[in-house]
C-alpha cells in the first residue's frame, strides 16, 4: 500500500506531537472529554505558560481545537476518531512493550 506524501507528512506530524510525554498526557486527558487550560495545568501540575506551549503545538498539528466558551476556552480533540486511535495505539504499544525482547534496548536507546 503506497501512501501519498501528504499522508506520510500527517503521520510524521502526529508522531512528533506524541514524542513529548506531557503532550501524550494532555491527549489522554482530552480523550476523556474537553477541558479548560486551568484544569489541565492543575491536573498535570505544570505552569499555564508551559501548558500553553504544548497546546499550541497540538493545535498547530491539528490534533486539538480550542473552542471559545464566553470569555474562556476549552480544548478538545479535533476529531473523535483520534480518541479511538489513541486508545488503540496505547493498547498496541503496551502489548509490544511487554514483549520487548531487544537485549540492547537500554544501551542503544533504540526501542
Amino acid at each position: 500500500m503506497l501512501s501519498t506524501a501528504s499522508e506520510i507528512d500527517a503521520l510524521a506530524r502526529f508522531s512528533r506531537a506524541l514524542a513529548v510525554p506531557i503532550r501524550c498526557r494532555i491527549l489522554l486527558i482530552l480523550c476523556q472529554g474537553p477541558a479548560q487550560p486551568a484544569d489541565l495545568a492543575d491536573e498535570l501540575e505544570i505552569s499555564r505558560i508551559r501548558l500553553s506551549n504544548h497546546l499550541a503545538c497540538l493545535r498547530d498539528c491539528g490534533i486539538v481545537v480550542a473552542v471559545p466558551e464566553g470569555r474562556r476556552v476549552r480544548y478538545e480533540l479535533a476529531d473523535t476518531r483520534l480518541g479511538h486511535a489513541l486508545d488503540d495505539l496505547r493498547g498496541a504499544v503496551l502489548a509490544v512493550e511487554a514483549d520487548r525482547t531487544c537485549p540492547d534496548a537500554e544501551e542503544k536507546g533504540c526501542c
